[in-house]
């Protein structure tokens, strides 16, 4: 069975970074597609977050979204839902940041929820 992209219809004014579709290869932000890993915040797409995918994940990885000081990232695990070791983003949740993982779709519609409500989030999808 052939994957087929979902884009997602919002209403919204401004210049947030919304996610306008995904599929098992790509997620595209305000239109422009992505195929390896990235943060997306209400400002900006960081294409800096090194994650090689989710067996690749380290401490470092996590506390790469300390100075981004959201409220909760959502990290998107791909088509299914992941978990990585509690130790790994240790270092956020003690920091009072909150982290939920969720498949890639379910990220990107949380995100776009979140960012509409004017919520501090970061998305964190991995390739």
């Amino acid at each position: 069975m052939e994957a087929v992209a979902l884009k997602l219809h919002l209403t919204h004014s401004g210049t947030a970074k919304l996610f306008t579709a995904h599929s098992a290869d790509h997620v595209m932000v305000n239109g422009e597609r992505f195929d390896h890993s990235i943060a997306v915040l209400a400002e900006e797409v960081r294409s800096d977050w090194n994650a090689a995918g989710f067996d690749a994940l380290s401490e470092a990885h996590f506390a790469y979204f300390l100075a981004l000081k959201p409220d909760v990232l959502l990290l998107g695990t791909g088509a299914r839902q992941r978990f990585p070791h509690p130790r790994l983003y240790r270092v956020l949740t003690d920091a009072g940041i909150g982290v939920e993982c969720m498949t890639t779709p379910a990220a990107c519609r949380t995100y776009n929820i979140l960012v509409a409500e004017g919520r501090k989030v970061v998305a964190a999808i991995l390739f």
